[in-house]
């Protein structure tokens, strides 16, 4: 698929946008989600995109920045793989080779993490030679620069794989043997399964295992939308916070109830 020049402005944006939000995290633009649909819409290959976008989140439900560990780079595999399955002109059927893509892609994208960060290390210390100063404005400015470098961290790649072209994309793809796309495929499906895993691992309590079997059991009823479960979700989190503060208040006799309610805030206290 060739893409016009509009096209290509607006994937670039969101692009850039994605690279900003990596940090800002604000709107969430860097999600897998978000960025495949915003560029499957701008594209005209919706649906596709947004099926990409569903199998990436599940992966990086998993990666998460702790402490010195950088995780992989959600932003620039969401958007490349958008970009590499539209290019590729393959539509729902290019899914898996553009999942399997998105993962080294993600591990690369650490690369251009580390440069654009070391560049913002030498920026903090112009924003506190300013502040020594006392000028806000350059401040303020220097922050817009290093937001700018990390909208430029993916917009840059971005293009790079437009400026390709879609010739390229699709003989690349072309080449890769029947078995080896399904064998990444079913490799990104058991990284979605560890993934998902990692997280029912840090939230999962004795208090909320019941929410998540009665969850997972909604989830095969088919006739449900994803709007009821939605609903359904959203009634369960309020029944939580309700037993919470139930838990936590007074007996009628004025004495205070060992139970808080709050298992995390009850594991923070023990530690």
């Amino acid at each position: 698929m060739n893409l016009n020049i509009i096209q290509i402005i607006l994937v670039i944006g969101v692009s850039f946008l994605a690279g900003m939000e990596g940090i800002l995290d604000e709107f969430h633009f860097h999600q897998p989600v978000i960025a495949c649909t915003l560029i499957g819409l701008v594209t005209g290959n919706l649906i596709p995109c947004v099926m990409l976008g569903g199998q990436l989140e599940m992966i990086a439900l998993g990666w998460a920045n702790i402490g010195a560990a950088v995780a992989p780079d959600a932003a620039l595999a969401s958007v490349a793989s958008a970009i590499i399955l539209v290019l590729g002109g393959q539509g729902q059927a290019g899914v898996k080779s553009a999942i399997a893509i998105a993962i080294p892609l993600a591990v690369a994208g650490l690369l251009l993490t580390t440069v654009v960060r070391t560049l913002a290390t030498g920026i903090v210390h112009l924003m506190d030679r300013a502040a020594d100063d006392g000028n806000f404005r350059m401040i303020d400015i220097w922050q817009v620069v290093a937001i700018i470098m990390q909208g430029l961290r993916i917009a840059i790649p971005a293009g790079l794989i437009l400026a390709v072209g879609a010739t390229r994309v699709r003989d690349l793809l072309a080449l890769m043997p029947q078995w080896l796309t399904d064998g990444l495929g079913i490799g990104g499906g058991m990284v979605v399964a560890v993934g998902y895993a990692m997280i029912i691992n840090m939230m999962a309590t004795r208090e909320v295992w019941p929410f998540f079997a009665i969850g997972f059991v909604l989830a095969t009823v088919k006739e449900i939308t994803l709007i009821g479960l939605g609903a359904i979700g959203i009634s369960l989190a309020l029944i939580y916070l309700a037993l919470s503060k139930m838990g936590g208040s007074s007996n009628g006799s004025g004495s205070s109830n060992n139970n808080t309610g709050d298992p995390v805030g009850k594991i923070i206290d023990d530690y």
